[in-house]
């Protein structure tokens, strides 16, 4: 395990100076490490994925309790100084690792087996499109834990009514069963972060039983929060194509066309989607 004497050893041996543009805020403290893996529910059969490993603490952590790790990296230098880490403080490991030099955003092939969790100290700058993204990407993802922003934490995992409750938590309960996982300190990075942090599990579930496309209600997700003070029937006239169209698809959807997008469930907005999609048939 590295601990914050290793990371800045580390760090001064890559030149590399944490970085805001690219979120980058290293973790010192291998308890915080242990318990990541320990709440993630990683064991001897999962394949993880790891988006932003950094310096690898919790990448080597990892590799203790799962059959094989694959970490994404953009940075140059992180990653090319990780695979050497790996094999430096876990050569029995090496084989078991797998590393891949691109943007996160880019990623939709991995090498090996298909990875079955995520668990990542998530960059906070684009913690919710990399999450979203994955989840799309490699449907056999079962289970995992990401660390963000403690508010990003409590938007991905508010309820429908909650005052944070907006597109991270439909989009994210699209996929999964989302819960707020525990909380996280400033002092155990380097940098310390100006923010708190915190832990989101998730657990995958199956879509919303609906004949309209992921992209389709992904659509209606955005629209009815892009306006989120307006009722339904006013946020979704232009997705509708008019107010008395949008009004038409949520009476279909069993929406009360005064309702507001942080009260609905990702079932109740897939039901408009549906209800959308064949408005537009007939209507054509």
């Amino acid at each position: 395990m590295l601990g914050a004497a290793d990371i800045r050893d580390l760090a001064a041996t890559l030149g590399v100076r944490p970085t805001k543009q690219r979120g980058q805020n290293f973790v010192i403290d291998a308890n915080t490490v242990r318990r990541i893996v320990r709440t993630a529910g990683v064991d001897a059969d999962d394949v993880v994925l790891e988006v932003g490993p950094g310096l690898g603490s919790l990448t080597l952590a990892l590799l203790q309790s799962a059959d094989r790790v694959v970490a994404v990296e953009v940075d140059d230098a992180l990653a090319g100084g990780l695979t050497a880490t790996v094999e430096a403080r876990l050569p029995h490991r090496a084989r078991q690792f797998a590393l891949v030099h691109a943007d996160a955003m880019d990623v939709t092939d991995l090498p090996g087996p298909p990875p079955t969790a995520l668990v990542a100290n998530l960059p906070y700058n684009v913690a919710v499109p990399v999450l979203l993204h994955m989840l799309a990407s490699f449907p056999t993802l079962r289970h995992g834990l990401v660390m963000v922003q403690s508010e990003v934490a409590d938007r991905l995992a508010a309820a429908p009514g909650s005052r944070v409750y907006g597109v991270p938590s439909v989009k994210a309960s699209w996929y999964c069963e989302v819960r707020r996982a525990g909380a996280i300190g400033r002092n155990v990075f380097w940098p310390a972060p100006n923010v708190d942090s915190g832990l989101v599990s998730f657990v995958r579930r199956d879509p919303p039983h609906t004949s309209a496309t992921r992209e389709a209600v992904f659509a209606v997700v955005d629209a009815a929060f892009a306006q989120r003070r307006k009722t339904l029937r006013s946020a979704l006239s232009r997705w509708a194509g008019s107010a008395a169209a949008a009004e038409e698809a949520l009476t279909g959807a069993g929406v009360s066309p005064r309702a507001r997008g942080e009260e609905l469930t990702v079932d109740e907005f897939a039901a408009i989607a549906e209800q959308g999609m064949k408005h537009k048939e007939n209507a054509a």
